[in-house]
C-alpha cells in the first residue's frame, strides 16, 4: 500500500452526521467504527465514532472521529493530517522527523486494531497521525 496523506476531522459528537453528509456529497464507500466496536462499554461513548473513513470513487479520502472525553472541541484546530500505509521504514522516518522538535501526544506503538499508531504535534503546531498497517501477506 502506498503511503497516503489526508485530512482527519474531529467533531464534538457529530462525526456520524458529518460523514453521512460528506458521503452524500462525494459518494463512495463509508465505514464507521464506534468506540463500542472496540470494546468501550461506556454507554455515553460506545455509539460515538472512534474512526470513520470515506473513500470516494475518484480517490478522495476523508477521515473523522468524535472527540473522546477530556478533549475540547475548538473550531479551527479540529483538523489533523493523517499519514497511513504499510511502508514501515518510510512512515517511522516521517514520525521521527515530525515529532523530534514537537510533542508526542500518543507514542508510536502497536494498537488494538493491529497497526502501529502515534499522534504528535510538530514544531509549528500542526497535529499529525501516523498509522502503519502490517504488510499484507
Amino acid at each position: 500500500m502506498q503511503t497516503r496523506l489526508n485530512p482527519y476531522l474531529n467533531f464534538p459528537g457529530t462525526a456520524r452526521a458529518a460523514l453521512t453528509f460528506y458521503h452524500r456529497v462525494f459518494g463512495g464507500d463509508l465505514t464507521v467504527n464506534t468506540f463500542g466496536d472496540f470494546g468501550n462499554p461506556d454507554p455515553e461513548l460506545s455509539d460515538q465514532v472512534m474512526h470513520g473513513q470515506l473513500e470516494s470513487p475518484n480517490g478522495l479520502t476523508l477521515m473523522a472521529s468524535d472527540l473522546p472525553p477530556g478533549m475540547t472541541h475548538q473550531p479551527g484546530t479540529n483538523i489533523t493530517i493523517s499519514l497511513s500505509g504499510d511502508n514501515h521504514d518510510e512512515l517511522v522516518g516521517y514520525w521521527e522527523q515530525l515529532s523530534a522538535s514537537g510533542s508526542v501526544t500518543v507514542p508510536l506503538e502497536k494498537q488494538m486494531w493491529g497497526a502501529e499508531f502515534g499522534q504528535c504535534v510538530d514544531a509549528y503546531g500542526i497535529a499529525w497521525l501516523v498509522n502503519i498497517s502490517p504488510p499484507e501477506s
